[in-house]
């Protein structure tokens, strides 16, 4: 399997593989439903609580080698009546909850007084070791009363407080992690201001963070982006709600030196919303440029809804809030992760995206379509808050988390979601299938028409959904046909290309004998001069090699592995987080490691 494209956001990595004849798409593999008493969560949560209010990965926290997640709960009563909390969810590897761990005012080792509506927890952000103890930190936000502050917390292994930095006056309505920009070592933070006032009424605004050696922000160094500041310039309106709830790094899509960064203004367009993709100078991180995305703008296509919502709200609130998840196209450009939470029970949206940072396709991820069968409450609101969880199975697969469960007073719910990397395989050009049973079909053969014609990864999703094994795509006509059963491969006349879904009824895991034959690991780690990679396989080929990325997805290094120990030279390499990614035998794996 030959590794072909991989790309970086924060801590987690997506990766895409190909070889001759073979696409590979990130398709449904199946969900996980966490909420009180489902998912192996129990924590007595009472109607309202608000838990998944917003939520990230938080990095293994009590070193069991899987990834746990935080959880904001926003309007917990604890001490005061919405207060506020968060919870460290200690993860199981097949995606349930093995335990958890309260963080409030009465509760953790907290023992800060939040004040009545301070809502902490309104934001949530992992943000990697801060305080240089091998255990994972976390950032939370309490944007309400006279007591807004954002907070550093030092965690301990059961995850309980170790100790806690605050700095006041920081308004965060969501927390997200972009990776160290400024390269000094430690995840930097945006914070997101919905309510902002700036140039207009509800305009909102977002704050890069910045922070010292105290896990102090440093207050000199924030960069503000809205209608008056940060180079921002026109296109903001009152009532846009520019910052959402969370942002997304995507790196440099163009490569041109600058960062792009998703940033949603969810009441854009009378309550449709919108995604403004922003190119960030890479030493003042001010806008040298931007693009607005929105219903029939910036290449995206589909109807949002308008109107007033049961819950008093407007619009389908596109933007709301997203996640940077990689390539999952396999096209070399990074993708967005985003939602509806309004329209209908709330909807999903992957946006793959194209080199000008314009929307290339979309697929759609709700009750009846995308493929992981959903039952939701009215007014679910699923997607109101996402986060990008990475490798947690451990087998090539990725997790994104979607919050939901707000209807009718609900204590609220998070959907973990699993995407497995599914190969493609180009049966020959202009080709097709032919028998079998046919799942899914927009050609219309007596009249030769096509009905509603697909992208390429649309259709794809098509097979998922159905689970078909073979699908027949036209490029030219967005012709899609899924079918399953006994098929003959025959020659297209109307240039149609036939393929095998490799994933069709299978699992891509590991055996736990590959696992063990496979087995690589780095040290040491932090590093100073060197590092070295160790496997125990004893025979390689021209595909096993590793990757090194900095902490903004930048590659700096690629090499073959040829023996079981390779010493790597990072003398030169400044200070700060890296990402080594092995791929051995088609076994992908993900480190980080941090250059003292």
């Amino acid at each position: 399997m030959k590794l072909t494209q991989i790309l970086l956001f924060l801590c987690v990595i997506t990766i895409v593989e190909t070889k001759a004849q073979l696409t590979t798409q990130f398709g449904p593999d199946g969900f996980v439903k966490i909420e009180e008493g489902s998912g192996g969560f129990f924590a007595d949560l009472d109607a309202g609580d608000r838990f998944s209010r917003d939520h990230d990965q938080a990095g293994d926290i009590d070193g069991d080698g899987i990834i746990d997640l935080v959880v904001g709960a926003r309007s917990d009563d604890d001490g005061q009546t919405d207060a506020g909390a968060v919870y460290i969810l200690f993860m199981n590897a097949n995606g349930t909850v093995k335990d958890n761990q309260k963080i409030s005012a009465l509760e953790g080792g907290f023992n800060e007084t939040l004040l009545e509506k301070n809502y902490f927890g309104y934001g949530v952000a992992g943000i990697g070791d801060y305080n240089d103890d091998d255990i994972p930190d976390i950032a939370v936000s309490a944007p309400n009363s006279t007591n807004i502050a954002l907070y550093i917390i030092h965690l301990n292994r059961d995850g309980t407080v170790k100790n806690y930095v605050k700095s006041s006056n920081i308004i965060a309505q969501g927390l997200s992690a972009i990776g160290d920009l400024n390269n000094d070592g430690k995840i930097d933070l945006v914070a997101c201001n919905p309510n902002s006032d700036a140039g207009g009424r509800n305009r909102g605004s977002i704050d890069i963070l910045f922070f010292n050696n105290s896990s102090q922000v440093i207050t000199n160094n924030i960069v503000t982006i809205n209608s008056t500041s940060g180079g921002f310039g026109t296109g903001l309106e009152d009532e846009d709600n520019f910052g959402g709830r969370e942002v997304a790094m995507l790196g440099d899509i163009d490569e041109d030196g600058t960062l792009e960064i998703a940033v949603g203004a969810f009441m854009s367009n009378g309550g449709k919303g919108a995604i403004w993709i922003l190119s960030l100078d890479a030493n003042t991180f001010n806008v040298v440029s931007k693009i607005k995305i929105t219903e029939n703008q910036g290449g995206f296509n589909d109807v949002l809804t308008d109107g007033e919502n049961p819950n008093g709200s407007f619009g389908a609130q596109f933007g709301h809030a997203m996640c940077a998840p990689g390539d999952l196209n396999g096209d070399g450009i990074p993708d967005l992760i985003t939602g509806a939470n309004q329209q209908n029970e709330g909807e999903a949206y992957i946006l793959y995206l194209n080199s000008d940072k314009t929307v290339k396709t979309y697929t759609k991820i709700d009750e009846a379509q995308g493929g992981f069968d959903f039952t939701f409450g009215a007014n679910e609101r699923f997607s109101r808050s996402i986060s990008f969880v990475g490798d947690l199975l451990s087998d090539g697969s990725i997790a994104v988390n979607f919050g939901g469960g707000v209807s009718a007073g609900g204590t609220g719910t998070l959907y973990l979601l699993f995407f497995k990397p599914c190969n493609f395989n180009e049966e020959s050009t202009y080709s097709r299938w032919s028998g079998g049973t046919t799942l899914f079909s927009n050609w219309t053969h007596a009249t030769q028409t096509v009905n509603n014609p697909l992208t390429f990864e649309q259709c794809t999703f098509k097979a998922f959904e159905n689970d078909a094994e073979y699908m027949t795509y036209n490029h030219n006509d967005g012709r899609c046909i899924v079918m399953n059963g006994i098929t003959s491969l025959l020659t297209s006349t109307e240039l149609s290309t036939a393929y095998t879904n490799e994933c069709y009824n299978t699992t891509l895991s590991l055996s736990d004998e590959e696992l063990v034959k496979n087995s690589i690991e780095i040290y040491p780690n932090p590093a100073f001069s060197n590092i070295v990679l160790n496997n125990k396989k004893t025979v390689f080929s021209l595909d096993d090699k590793f990757l090194i990325y900095n902490s903004t997805g930048k590659q700096i290094y690629a090499s073959n592995i040829t023996a079981k120990e390779t010493n790597i030279n990072i003398s030169n390499y400044s200070k700060g987080l890296y990402f080594l990614v092995s791929s051995i035998n088609g076994e992908i794996k993900t480190f980080k490691f941090l250059k003292e």
